[in-house]
């Protein structure tokens, strides 16, 4: 056996392992195609046109790059010669970015009640006022104990003088609802 044979039998087979290692089930990529012809996208983006499979898997594996399989539902299948490797790299550093960019808004929870003293308030307004400052929604809720339930308009009026307090940092969509034994509203921040 010659060494240039070798090294092309090593060239091969290290083609192949690359290929198998790099597995999806989103995009057919290389031997995954089972199309008998394809149109097929250059390594550069243009158009080759429409070619057998097998002489466009035979142009990427000279080029040392992948088949990929971009479009199935087309007639014929959309195919590109790719760095699929280097693609996937890409894509998933792209979606990373996306997430680290994207803010999640969490729901923080105030409990007050018809009783409620005024230092006890201003205490809980100021919480909300944080929260809100943050950019979380607060949900208020009152809850009734005992007799307290027939006397709901003590539970709205003790919302409403805090929705009062915290009008310049946030505002709300509905009217206070009761569920059960607890009236509730949800409090979301104004954007500057």
């Amino acid at each position: 056996m010659l060494c240039g044979d070798r090294n092309a039998v090593f060239a091969f087979f290290y083609f192949k392992w690359r290929c198998l290692a790099i597995s999806t089930k989103e995009l057919q990529i290389n031997e995954q195609i089972r199309a008998n012809e394809v149109r097929l996208i250059g390594a550069d983006g243009e158009q080759v046109g429409i070619v057998k499979l097998a002489q466009a898997q035979d142009m990427a594996e000279q080029k040392g790059l992948d088949l990929v399989m971009i479009s199935p539902n087309a007639e014929p299948p959309v195919c590109r010669i790719m760095d699929y490797g280097k693609y996937r790299f890409e894509r998933i550093k792209k979606e990373k970015e996306a997430r680290k960019n994207q803010q999640i808004v969490k729901v923080k929870e105030i409990q007050l009640s018809c009783t409620i003293d005024t230092h006890d308030f201003e205490t809980r307004v100021n919480h909300a006022l944080r929260f809100l400052a943050d950019g979380n929604k607060v949900k208020v809720i009152v809850k009734f104990k005992g007799r307290e339930m027939s006397h709901l308009d003590n539970g709205r009026e003790v919302i409403a003088r805090f929705l009062a307090a915290c009008a310049e940092a946030g505002s709300t969509d509905k009217k206070p609802t009761l569920e059960g034994r607890s009236m509730s509203v949800i409090l979301s921040p104004i954007k500057n």
